[in-house]
């Protein structure tokens, strides 16, 4: 922590939690993937991912990237049907959601009351029972909100034998459902405190957002002794770019309007699976240059050179 010395007390607290955050996030994640992962090699190698390099993994933001809308509110409708918390509460959970849609960004504020009012309602719950409530709550609201074109581009790296992570400031027992169920690696997610398998209300760190998710990928990488220029990374937020900017792969997906001009400012390749419109392109190998077609089932042909 002495390289932080210039910084301001308040600015060093908040550099502290982010690296707090990141690094119970990377451990979290390491745990709960199993000692040999399958993986299974394409038809044809792709251009990008490199088919066998066990350097390189791909990180992918979730809410809006690899799903419609945002993890937490989906998680929410499932307690509420479970009687977790009252109406009101599904009431602030909903404004939340709508603002996250039509403003495409996250809010600071927004995620800060989301959070308070998730870490209030799981309180006093055993671990164990959010996790299985998890697995119901996928396929209840989630499962159907998958971007194919995403997970188009998740499936291209594990084809190549290479690790998928997602990265989220949804908490991390969730993220590991979502992941699990897509057939990814494992999760980096935002890590609540519980003792005994109870969970306390409290957070370790802060939630894994902006530049927590970097010291995440961060930390994570290190244990798994990845090269970062070797790796990729998908988000939709601008508030990623730290995320992204570590890598030697960032893509921008689905992007809000900050992400956009800067992914194009710095020739990054980019791709919306929002509309049926054909997306815009900066920087796409040859190889994909038939991946932004509608829908995303394209994007498959592109990458894994093979057919859903």
């Amino acid at each position: 922590m002495a390289a932080l010395g210039w910084l301001t007390p308040r600015r060093r607290s908040a550099t502290a939690r982010s690296v707090l955050a990141g690094e119970a996030s990377a451990e979290a994640a390491r745990k709960s993937v199993p000692e040999s992962v399958p993986e299974s090699a394409p038809e044809e190698e792709p251009e990008f991912p490199v088919l066998g390099d066990d350097q390189a993994a791909a990180f992918f933001d979730l809410d809006n990237t690899v799903m419609q809308g945002a993890a937490l509110f989906h998680f929410g409708r499932g307690l509420y049907k479970r009687k977790f918390f009252e109406t009101r509460d599904l009431a602030r959970f909903a404004w939340q959601q709508a603002w996250f849609r039509l403003a495409g960004v996250e809010d600071p504020e927004h995620m800060q009351d989301a959070r308070d009012s998730a870490l209030s309602i799981v309180k006093g719950h055993r671990v164990s029972e959010l996790m299985s409530i998890g697995e119901e709550i996928y396929d209840e609201y989630m499962a159907e909100r998958i971007w194919p074109g995403t997970r188009a581009l998740a499936q291209a790296h594990l084809d190549a034998g290479q690790k998928v992570w997602l990265v989220t400031a949804a908490p991390v027992e969730i993220a590991q459902v979502i992941a699990r169920r897509l057939g990814l690696t494992g999760a980096l997610g935002t890590v609540a405190e519980s003792v005994d398998g109870v969970y306390t209300g409290k957070l370790v760190g802060e939630p894994l957002h902006g530049p927590a998710k970097a010291e995440a990928v961060r930390a994570l990488a290190s244990a798994e002794g990845l090269d970062l220029s070797r790796c990729a990374a998908y988000s939709d937020s601008h508030n990623d770019i730290p995320m992204l900017s570590l890598v030697g792969h960032p893509y921008a997906i689905n992007p809000d309007t900050k992400l956009r001009k800067h992914a194009r400012e710095l020739d990054w390749r980019l791709r919306d699976y929002r509309t049926g419109r054909k997306a815009a392109k900066v920087g796409i190998p040859a190889a994909a240059g038939v991946g932004a077609v509608a829908g995303g089932t394209a994007a498959a042909i592109a990458l894994s050179r093979r057919r859903r």
